[in-house]
């Protein structure tokens, strides 16, 4: 490694080829387990809700089944609602925030919604506590039907099924202080591009849809997860992120351009929720029911205003 390297692996201003993105593989390391801490939480919900295999991935000798669960007695009257974690493995809430949804408020939307929820999209990077697959792609830059990641792929099939359907999509993210240590400068160094300014937000925030950003539905959510956590706030330039805050704790990309995962229905209410577990004033427990609290927040409002488009 150079002198002038911020990371170590590559040669700065070199994008990797497969000798580093091998390099980079072998240093990850197992430090928990999918099938203790998901796959067993799912086999407890069967009694009440279709969990179900929608794919599988390989890498090597390892072999991670993918599943989603579903409401019991699908109503075809009924709007679909997707509920996505674990896009990105390392973000913890997300996935156990899902979970958490699951076995204490999911059955009281019988009835009222068809749910589809996916705890943990990216079970190599949950056990990892990465971001990236293996192949050192980000899975939530490649949902696109030709995806490179068989992560997206798997996920990017699935929602076909519900695609023209769904009234609403959230999907459940954290914002680290290892974007900053570790994330941002593996990015810079695989892309053989200068490492970008940091800055870590302190709070929850949420990323709408540019192009459908629906305002009243994002602070709705952002109104009640301020019941839980606290609302991250702007930096002195006004942006979180190097976005601008177009309103409390609300930024905006364009979803389906980037390849974002909550970019994968036509969904008239789509967010991706950020949950900032490093702050010195959030617990594990606050950052899930942060999660809990934006699913219900979205599905009741998506539920009160009949899936048309917000001004």
């Amino acid at each position: 490694m150079s002198s002038d390297a911020f990371y170590p692996i590559g040669t700065p201003g070199q994008p990797w080829g497969v000798e580093e993105k091998a390099q980079w593989r072998a240093a990850q390391r197992r430090q928990r387990s999918y099938h203790d801490e998901v796959v067993r939480e799912l086999d407890g919900l069967r009694a009440d809700f279709d969990v179900s295999e929608y794919g599988r991935l390989n890498y090597g000798d390892e072999a991670y089944p993918l599943y989603a669960v579903r409401s019991r007695h699908v109503d075809t009257g009924l709007p679909t609602v997707l509920v996505t974690g674990g896009v990105h493995g390392y973000e913890t809430s997300g996935v156990h925030g899902a979970l958490q949804f699951l076995r204490d408020h999911a059955l009281g939307y019988a009835g009222r919604v068809n749910l589809l929820v996916v705890p943990c999209v990216s079970p190599w990077g949950y056990e990892r506590i990465q971001r990236w697959n293996p192949e050192a792609i980000d899975p939530n830059r490649s949902f696109r039907a030709d995806s490179p990641a068989g992560e997206s792929a798997a996920l990017w099939d699935l929602a076909a099924t519900v695609r023209s359907r769904c009234l609403m999509h959230i999907d459940l993210h954290e914002t680290t202080d290892t974007d900053d240590s570790e994330f941002r400068p593996a990015l810079a160094a695989r892309d053989g591009k200068p490492l970008p300014a940091g800055g870590i937000p302190d709070g929850f925030y949420l990323v709408a849809d540019s192009e459908h950003p629906q305002p009243a539905f994002q602070q709705a959510i952002i109104a009640a997860v301020a019941r839980v956590t606290h609302i991250a706030p702007p930096d002195a330039d006004g942006m979180i992120i190097g976005s601008p805050v177009t309103s409390e704790g609300v930024i905006e990309y364009p979803v389906k351009p980037l390849g974002l995962c909550a970019g994968i229905t036509d969904a008239a209410f789509v967010t991706t929720t950020e949950v900032y577990p490093d702050s010195p004033r959030a617990t594990p427990q606050q950052c899930n029911d942060a999660q809990v609290a934006a699913v219900c927040a979205a599905i009741d409002h998506a539920l009160a205003h009949g899936g048309g488009r917000e001004a």
